[in-house]
């Protein structure tokens, strides 16, 4: 059976990119083929539905094509890859557990206590989803063999989408696998005032060497490096350094290093030489799985349709929408109700979103084109001038998400033919988001006039 499942694991891995296959397949196992009925073991039930919807029919192809007979297709968490809820596994009858489990947890504290890492940040308790797949793809790649394909490992992305998590989750899996790696975590604005306190002591040779000896150096929230001159200066050295050494380098920004104001283009470059990965906001699927995940985790009770109707309603970032759980689990202890009962009874109200207050197509045409300096007619007319045409997809993007208007509605307003230039309208101003921040801004600017 081993021997059937690597077969078709080879042939899958033929027809999908080495990410998607690496984060989807590469805990997977078969179980059983009895009488037809395949048993696939999977890491947890967010990989369920993923494999599901977006996988089954290659799965089911490459098994028949290695002589196996499909009457049906099941998937089964194994419970040996759940992310492990310690105090579960705790019993009063079972010391010995209950104190390797204590060592366990003490032994990562101590090792984690002179990195700056926090040993609660893992990759079980990071959930994987359609909006950051890739980038946990290289960071595992980056666990597997620090220092080689994936350095430096820029990632970058808006607040509360779990960048800190995962950066310092790599730092954790990295230290689990080798005790004795020089790993230090630290937000630029310490490595800042770090340097800024060395220098004044004259000890600016012994924070150099501090950092020259490290093996793995991750750096958060680079962009509040702007205007810091003379700490990007001390960080291009001390990159140079541990580049030149293989060793490896994390660094995490709202924005790619050319998009921040003021920062050297030699470093700019240097920080995205392999790459740069984004985190995206989370769809609701993924939504749904990081409640679940999270529900898991503590050990928390919380009905299915609890869960959705808090994925629905928050539309800001995971951050928020933790919050806005764990106040619902907070409130439904509080007053005995289930969270599902809060919630029918109108005991909590949830609305995470930038919409604040209705507006209608029309407000959002005036507001595209005066922030624009354009008219609204010329905006919604026939010109394919390249700033008048970019005003006018940014006005399509808005219309189709904050207002969820139908394509050939939103061609009526802009003024354009058919349906098909506002798909490809809209699919473009989609595409220019995840690596021009500029456009970013300006996007949230718009929301902000429109309903300020």
């Amino acid at each position: 059976m081993y021997d059937v499942w690597k077969n078709a694991l080879a042939e899958i891995e033929q027809q999908i990119s080495t990410a998607n296959f690496s984060t989807w397949f590469q805990d997977t196992s078969l179980l059983s083929t009895e009488d037809g009925n395949i048993k696939i073991g999977v890491k947890n039930s967010f990989y369920v539905k993923q494999l599901r919807n977006r996988y089954l029919d290659l799965i089911k192809t490459a098994l028949e094509n290695n002589n196996i007979t499909i009457n049906t297709i099941d998937f089964e968490v194994q419970s040996s890859t759940k992310p492990k809820v310690r105090s579960r596994e705790i019993t009063p009858d079972n010391t010995p557990l209950k104190t390797h489990v204590k060592k366990v947890k003490t032994d990562l504290e101590d090792q984690t206590s002179n990195t700056g890492l926090n040993h609660k940040y893992t990759l079980d308790n990071f959930v994987v989803g359609s909006n950051n797949d890739l980038a946990v793809s290289a960071a595992r790649s980056i666990i597997d063999s620090p220092g080689d394909r994936y350095n430096p490992f820029f990632l970058y992305g808006g607040p509360g989408l779990g960048k800190t998590h995962l950066v310092q989750a790599i730092g954790n899996e990295l230290l689990k696998k080798n005790p004795d790696l020089k790993i230090f975590y630290t937000p630029i604005s310490h490595f800042y005032s770090d340097f800024i306190d060395a220098v004044k002591l004259g000890k600016g040779k012994e924070f150099n060497l501090k950092f020259r000896k490290l093996d793995v150096l991750i750096i958060d929230d680079f962009q509040f490096i702007v205007g810091k001159e003379k700490s990007q200066e001390e960080f291009f050295n001390i990159f140079n350094d541990l580049y030149q050494l293989n060793k490896q380098i994390i660094v995490t920004s709202d924005r790619l290093p050319s998009q921040i104001k003021s920062v050297d283009e030699r470093l700019a470059s240097r920080l995205t030489w392999a790459g740069a990965f984004d985190l995206q906001l989370p769809k609701f699927e993924d939504k749904c799985a990081i409640l679940r995940a999270k529900a898991e985790l503590m050990g928390a009770e919380i009905e299915p349709e609890a869960i959705e109707y808090i994925a629905e309603n928050v539309n800001t970032n995971i951050r928020d929408l933790e919050g806005e759980f764990s106040t619902i689990l907070l409130m439904s202890e509080v007053r005995g109700l289930t969270p599902l009962e809060l919630i029918e009874n109108g005991s909590v109200s949830v609305n995470k979103s930038s919409k604040l207050r209705p507006v209608s197509a029309k407000q959002i045409v005036e507001k595209v084109a005066k922030y624009y300096e354009l008219p609204v007619k010329e905006l919604t007319g026939k010109s394919r001038v390249s700033h008048i045409k970019n005003a006018r997809q940014v006005a399509m993007f808005l219309l189709s998400k904050e207002l969820n208007l139908s394509t050939n509605k939103i061609a009526a307003e802009v003024g354009v033919k058919d349906h098909t230039t506002v798909m490809h309208g809209v699919k473009k101003i989609e595409k220019d988001l995840k690596f021009n921040f500029t456009l970013r801004d300006q996007i949230e600017e718009i929301k902000e006039k429109i309903y300020g």
